[in-house]
């Protein structure tokens, strides 16, 4: 017993400790890299896009050309040009720069669908004007349209009072069963 209690008695020996090991210092550094990397990165993308001016842009969007599909929703409302649910052969082009932004839209339709869009436009085709080309040469050239001698054409250009686009409607009524609907919609800033 008295071996016993000199055991339990004999103060405690305290164990060497060992330093904490530093096993990945890489980490931080690496760590504090990217966080400084990606946004600068991000930074420098940005600033090269937006040295593309205006110019180039639309360059870039007029060999693009018409793009055959619809144009969106929001494309439509904005420039409101309600192209009718039955039209076919829809195609569209946007072009947007400091002072006017333009969508130019063509479709096949049936004669009710053409007097449907013109209504909407709050117009009729009474006040189509026969032999009349409405869309201007440069605007045409611009996405390939012409408009030769020898068709039906018919055409109403449709101010808007305020901020509300100006439409140039071009009807090419050759077919009066599928007429075939140019609109170029253009709302002006400033």
């Amino acid at each position: 017993m008295s071996t016993e209690a000199r055991e339990d008695d004999a103060p405690a020996v305290p164990r060497a400790t060992e330093p904490p090991r530093r096993r990945h210092r890489w980490v931080k550094p690496v760590v504090v890299s990217l966080l400084i990397a990606i946004p600068a990165g991000y930074g420098a993308v940005a600033a090269v896009q937006s040295r593309d001016t205006d110019g180039d842009k639309q360059i870039k969007a007029e060999m693009a050309g018409l793009v055959d599909s619809w144009p969106s929703h929001l494309q439509r409302s904005i420039y409101q040009v309600p192209v009718p649910y039955s039209a076919t052969h829809v195609a569209y082009y946007e072009a947007n720069s400091w002072k006017t932004s333009s969508l130019y839209v063509r479709f096949t339709t049936t004669g009710g669908g053409l007097d449907t869009f013109l209504a909407q436009l709050g117009t009729g085709r009474t006040d189509l004007r026969s032999g009349h080309v409405t869309i201007p040469a440069d605007q045409a050239k611009r996405v390939g349209w012409t408009f030769p001698a020898g068709h039906a054409w018919s055409g109403v250009t449709l101010p808007q009072p305020g901020k509300a686009p100006t439409h140039a409607v071009t009807v090419d009524l050759d077919d009066p069963d599928a007429p075939v609907v140019y609109v170029v919609s253009t709302t002006a800033f400033g």
